[in-house]
């Protein structure tokens, strides 16, 4: 039993430190290297306010998902 209360404390802790997210500049440089290893050039990444892509394609979220990363080709 003291194992499995150890497990489901760890396991909290674990997701409380996935929910947190990654830093976004952290994330956007991960991204930024996929889409150049694919050849893209002439593009902009950029951190907005989650709802706040306008023109331009989200690919990804960070800090918790408060803020996302919007492509848009140049």
């Amino acid at each position: 039993m003291k194992k499995f209360m150890l497990a489901v404390g760890l396991l909290s802790l674990a997701g409380g430190a996935f929910a947190a997210g990654k830093p976004c500049e952290e994330l956007k440089s991960e991204i930024a290297a996929k889409i150049d290893a694919k050849g893209a050039s002439n593009y902009s990444l950029e951190v907005v306010d989650k709802g706040a892509a306008a023109d331009g394609k989200v690919v990804g979220t960070c800090e918790g998902g408060t803020k996302e990363i919007v492509y848009k080709r140049g």
